[in-house]
């Protein structure tokens, strides 16, 4: 059975409710992405993929400029702006009502998508990499966010449930102390854990649900899909759909995905049994 909390966010003024789980469509401008079938660098392929999304069910459209996978190497910040200013444009000219989240570690980068675009949520897929017990790195970031006033979505690279919640409940307390207002919290599938630390935490999601935040899950085409199946990313899509239910079952609010149509499908059906 589900374990059911609501949530809301507020998105320019308006309340976004999560009594229904919802699907962040990935968009990727970047030319190195670990799955190669979301890259999309043309103009033309950012628009098929704008509508793709929002045709498909997505009700938010996540856009990143700067591959965080596993063993790469970042791109300039000014490269990231760049590649961000022409895939967000089309956003906002083809959707302008869409609500959109910018994938980036960089406060720059975040004050820009938020000012120029009127960008909506900042998802910090780096902002545990660095983190420790004696470590505030994460300051820039979090002084920028609540400078802003938009969601956040804070993210773990720590390796086990236990390590995770505690540095939630430090980063939590550290952005509250700030007057962040809305807070989304990611464990990090695919960053900082091992295959099997991976499933150890998918586990006991549940567990997240005592700092009473909606939780965020992306495991959509990851390794530790591909590593158990032994199959592609392409060919993960199956593995990822039924890691979705298991995620929703443990409390999931937002499932973050390449493959919108099919998330979209896996939240109704589950609505009907938890």
């Amino acid at each position: 059975m589900r374990l059911i909390m609501y949530y809301t966010l507020n998105i320019n003024g308006g309340l976004m409710s999560l009594d229904r789980p919802k699907v962040m469509g990935i968009l990727n401008v970047t030319p190195d992405s670990f799955y190669a079938d979301s890259r999309m660098r043309e103009e033309s392929q950012v628009r098929e993929r704008v509508w793709a999304i929002v045709s498909e069910g997505g009700d938010i459209i996540d856009v990143g400029a700067c591959s965080t996978r596993p063993g790469g190497r970042p791109v300039s910040q000014r490269k990231e702006m760049e590649r961000l200013r022409m895939a967000l444009s089309i956003v906002r000219r083809e959707r302008p009502q869409a609500v959109v989240s910018v994938d980036t570690f960089r406060p720059d980068v975040a004050r820009m998508a938020v000012e120029e675009f009127g960008v909506n949520i900042i998802n910090d897929v780096g902002s545990g990499a660095d983190a420790t017990e004696d470590s505030l790195s994460l300051g820039p970031m979090m002084d920028m966010v609540s400078y802003l006033r938009v969601p956040y979505i804070l993210t773990s690279h720590q390796p086990t449930m236990e390590q995770t919640l505690m540095f939630f409940a430090r980063y939590v307390q550290e952005l509250r102390d700030r007057g962040q207002k809305d807070i989304i919290i990611d464990p990090g599938f695919g960053f900082g854990k091992t295959l099997e630390q991976n499933y150890a935490v998918l586990s006991c999601l549940v567990q997240l649900q005592v700092l009473e935040l909606p939780v965020l899950v992306g495991v959509s085409r990851k390794s530790m899909i591909t590593g158990v199946l032994g199959c592609s990313a392409s060919e993960a899509l199956n593995g990822t759909t039924a890691l979705h239910a298991v995620a929703l079952m443990k409390g999931a609010s937002i499932l973050r995905a390449h493959d919108v149509r099919e998330a979209v499908e896996c939240c109704k059906l589950a609505g009907r049994v938890f």
